[in-house]
């Protein structure tokens, strides 16, 4: 197998003995076992279990985040921000679906999880609720007495999707992407009225 064919599928065995056992049971003799190799094998592809996590790490971090930030452009205003975030929501539950053990890592962080990996997704974390804050301020303006706070929004947002994320994640169905997107044109129906199509558009 290539070399880069084999460091693939020890990190998806990684992955795997992390999302099944957590963090204090990845070791690499766990790894090789998943993974039907020998240590011999892990070793060859990566210098020690450490390199083998942080480069875990870097590659969920790029599959997750890069398409998460995708879903909130920085830049250019959004002609109808209500439609666009209910838009977000279906995108969002589509990541989940399709890559729910790297969200899991990320939203259903186990206590043993290295400080390590807390911080680096506690700064993506901030990253995206910087990205919608800076979507709201672009948003279409509205009057001054109605006018959103974008760091207060941005943070309830951001809180928000990720109770439904982890919700998605352990009770799957039980509350899903159209109901959600139905409460959110509520809700920023409120301070975006103008671009907030009516129920007949839904």
């Amino acid at each position: 197998m290539p070399i880069t064919e084999r460091r693939e599928q020890l990190l998806d065995a990684a992955l795997a003995v992390i999302v099944s056992d957590g963090y204090g049971r990845v070791s690499i003799d766990a790894i090789a076992k998943r993974a039907q190799v020998a240590r011999s094998v892990v070793y060859g592809a990566f210098d020690d279990l450490d390199v083998l996590l942080l480069t875990l790490l870097d590659r969920q971090q790029e599959r997750a985040f890069t398409r998460l930030l995708a879903s909130v452009p920085d830049t250019g205003r959004a002609a109808d921000p209500v439609g666009f975030a209910c838009e977000a929501v279906h995108r969002m539950a589509a990541m989940l679906r399709e890559d729910p053990d790297t969200w899991r890592l990320i939203l259903l962080t186990p206590a043993t999880t290295p400080p390590a990996v807390h911080a680096r997704i506690e700064a993506d974390r901030e990253r995206f609720r910087r990205r919608v804050a800076s979507w709201i301020e672009s948003a279409p303006a509205v009057a001054e007495e109605a006018a959103p706070d974008p760091e207060v929004l941005a943070h309830a947002l951001v809180v928000s999707a990720e109770h439904f994320a982890r919700l998605a994640l352990t009770s799957p169905g039980a509350i899903d992407a159209t109901r959600l997107t139905g409460q959110l044109r509520l809700l920023l129906g409120g301070i975006w009225p103008a671009t907030s199509p009516g129920p007949a558009s839904q």
